[in-house]
């Protein structure tokens, strides 16, 4: 096997990430205990949509299953093309949602929960994004430091943010289709009446939760936060949020059909 420590980039938060063969390592944290009993009950729960964890080796780092593929963002969103593959997304987040209804998470579980969710019901990804999926034969959701306690509508509303995507920006801003994509996402996830009528408000709260978290992070100088924001991202987050808001009326009106 080989020992070479291969550096894998991309992403917001990559630094001290590598693949070492079939394996990847990642600096550990004090909730990465917790993060890997439920990685472990999703894969005995038969989701495949997760790396598997397999400890932790002799530098301290947490190591995983390495995953082969190619991740949609920022170069090949084409990889979201036809709609049926953002269907595939929804039917995925569906499914980990599912098999976490049943985790039962350790008496001692310490969470990176960096921003606080609008309820506790289960313990949820927070991050399901294009730059945190992996599309090879099967699609994997990578980077799962910030699972924490939080809700199924909560966490949709973040992956629906990037997956239509519900962009501001006029790179990614999907004028003539983001309501039918939106529609599929939410049709291929099952969502009922109920859930619909509240994951339209909730897309704007979410998306503007990741502005003022990166703000407050930068008021205190906690890096890589603060690079974020000074480099941008708060301003993205906050075109994103208000364009979203504005549009409420739209998706309500695409996720009822």
């Amino acid at each position: 096997m080989s020992t070479e420590e291969i550096p894998l980039t991309g992403g917001n938060v990559s630094a001290g990430v590598v693949r070492v063969g079939d394996t990847v390592r990642r600096p550990a944290g004090p909730w990465t205990p917790a993060v890997h009993a439920l990685l472990e009950h999703l894969w005995s729960a038969g989701f495949r949509g997760a790396p598997r964890p397999l400890g932790i080796d002799g530098k301290g780092r947490e190591v995983l299953t390495f995953v082969p593929g190619d991740v949609p963002w920022p170069s090949r969103f084409d990889l979201m093309e036809p709609v049926d593959q953002l269907a595939r997304v929804g039917r995925l987040i569906r499914d980990l949602h599912d098999a976490c209804e049943t985790f039962t998470p350790p008496p001692d579980a310490k969470w990176n929960n960096l921003i606080p969710a609008d309820s506790n019901d289960l313990i949820v990804h927070h991050d399901l994004a294009p730059w945190n999926l992996v599309v090879g034969e099967r699609m994997v959701f990578i980077d799962w430091d910030g699972v924490a306690p939080g809700s199924r509508l909560w966490d949709l509303a973040y992956a629906a943010h990037g997956f239509i995507p519900l962009s501001a920006h006029p790179d990614w801003q999907r004028a003539d289709d983001a309501g039918p994509r939106l529609r599929a996402f939410a049709d291929a996830y099952g969502l009922d009446e109920r859930q619909r009528r509240d994951l339209a408000p909730m897309l704007a709260v979410r998306t503007r939760s990741m502005h003022d978290f990166l703000r407050d992070q930068a008021l205190l100088g906690v890096e890589p936060w603060t690079t974020h924001w000074r480099t941008g991202h708060g301003d993205a987050w906050r075109s994103d949020a208000e364009y979203v808001e504005r549009n409420t009326g739209l998706w309500l009106g695409a996720l009822l059909g």
